[in-house]
């Protein structure tokens, strides 16, 4: 007894050390991410490419990480979580070489998309092992600390881009440097691979059954969150902001997803969500409307009016997913955050080549319209479902969890019964 009560006060503490590896690896990848985001855009604005292959890239990102939402469990069902973490970080640092190669506007598409699929597979990967070495008495902390150290990753990351030469290929050969540092932690931890995860079917009568809401906001996050995420450096780029300024928009929207975000998820835990999502999307309207007026000239107040419209952007995932939560059944979380991960990676693949195919009409302003735009039809549509559903009372609510629409809840894709049962 004494043995087995020594092993049993040890435990915790091994696994509140050994998910330090995944979130620190994550860490890593998040900086490079956040690079190649800033890098990118910035060099195909700037430069003699196509018009059409800035739009092109962002539209292969958005599609690459579909595709990884397919790949990613049956990957992980064969070589276990270990090794397909490493097989998507060798996918991150061969787009990365591609990229450090020199500009051709077909492989840089490519490369794009086959960075958005690693992206989506080591971050499904990430998820369902953090879900599967977290307590249930600390779940919900690890996930908000692993969600924002990546999300203030990605912002360090545009930051560093700022701070070394646009010119040459550095910014990619850093991002292999920094992936590469991303295996050690993984490689090193004693921490053990989960079971084989079990087959998850999307269910999307189902989702839609439970929360029309829920299934159409998830729609409408994926394509705000690529056409915000994806097109503004492109747009700074177009509009002749330096190579230091367009770094430090990146990192300043990644800060707006806290202090948006944040205040708006606990008023959803106290009133009814599907209020507050109303308010969300006249808040991005509104930041919309301000983006048009505000010229470049005033770029501390754009960055500010950026902050705010990404970080407004990112919230409709949150409550949307919340409000999923509040009427599903535990038994149906799995297909639900399985669905839920499908349709925003359709709706974000789809939302950018929209915007890539329209712009050359319509102008660089052209993905800020497209946000007001689908702000304003999900607030009506939220408008209307208020009439046709009684709102969960809150103390039958899933507590708020901060996430960002960059990188939904994908652990539950790959995830069995335990994700279910622990929530």
């Amino acid at each position: 007894m004494a043995v087995t009560d020594e092993i049993r006060r040890e435990e915790p503490r091994a696994s509140v050390l050994s998910i330090a590896s995944i979130v620190l690896s994550m860490a890593c990848v998040g900086i490079g991410n956040g690079m190649m985001f800033a890098y990118v855009p910035f060099l195909l604005a700037r430069g003699d490419s196509p018009p059409w292959v800035a739009g092109a890239a962002v539209t292969a990102l958005a599609f690459g990480g579909l595709a990884g939402c397919v790949v990613a469990g049956p990957m992980i069902r064969r070589v276990g979580h270990a090794r397909a973490f490493s097989c998507s970080m060798a996918l991150v640092l061969l787009s990365a070489f591609l990229i450090a190669l020199g500009f051709h506007p077909l492989l840089w598409v490519f490369a794009r998309g086959l960075y958005g699929a690693a992206g989506n597979i080591n971050f499904i990967i990430s998820l369902s092992w953090l879900n599967h070495a977290s307590a249930n008495s600390w779940r919900g902390k690890a996930m908000s600390v692993f969600y924002m150290t990546y999300v203030i990753a990605i912002g360090v990351g545009a930051w560093l881009f700022g701070q070394i030469p646009a010119e040459g290929n550095l910014a990619p050969l850093l991002t292999i440097f920094f992936t590469t540092m991303a295996i050690l932690p993984i490689g090193l931890t004693r921490l053990p691979n989960p079971p084989p995860p079990a087959k998850v079917s999307v269910d999307v009568p189902m989702v839609w059954r439970n929360s029309p809401v829920a299934f159409v906001g998830v729609l409408a996050a994926g394509g705000l969150s690529m056409a915000v995420q994806g097109f503004t450096p492109i747009y700074a780029a177009a509009n002749q902001v330096s190579q230091g300024d367009v770094a430090l928009l990146m990192l300043v929207m990644q800060f707006g997803l806290i202090f948006i975000q944040y205040p708006m998820g606990v008023l959803s835990d106290r009133i009814d969500r599907r209020i507050v999502l109303i308010l969300v999307c006249l808040l991005i309207s509104a930041a919309a409307v301000v983006a048009l007026a505000v010229s470049f000239a005033n770029l501390i107040l754009l960055m500010l009016v950026f902050a705010v419209f990404a970080g407004a952007v990112e919230t409709v995932y949150s409550i949307a997913n919340a409000h999923a939560n509040d009427r599903t059944a535990p038994a149906d979380f799995v297909p639900l955050a399985s669905t839920l991960l499908m349709c925003w990676s359709i709706a974000a693949t789809i939302i950018p080549l929209s915007i890539t195919l329209l712009t050359p009409v319509f102008g660089p302003k052209t993905f800020i319209y497209a946000a007001m735009g689908t702000a304003l039809a999900y607030a009506a549509f939220v408008a209307v479902r208020l009439k046709f559903r009684e709102t969960v009372p809150p103390h039958l609510r899933e507590n708020f969890e901060m996430k960002s629409a960059q990188m939904p809840n994908a652990g539950a894709l790959v995830e069995g019964e335990k994700i279910g049962s622990g929530m």
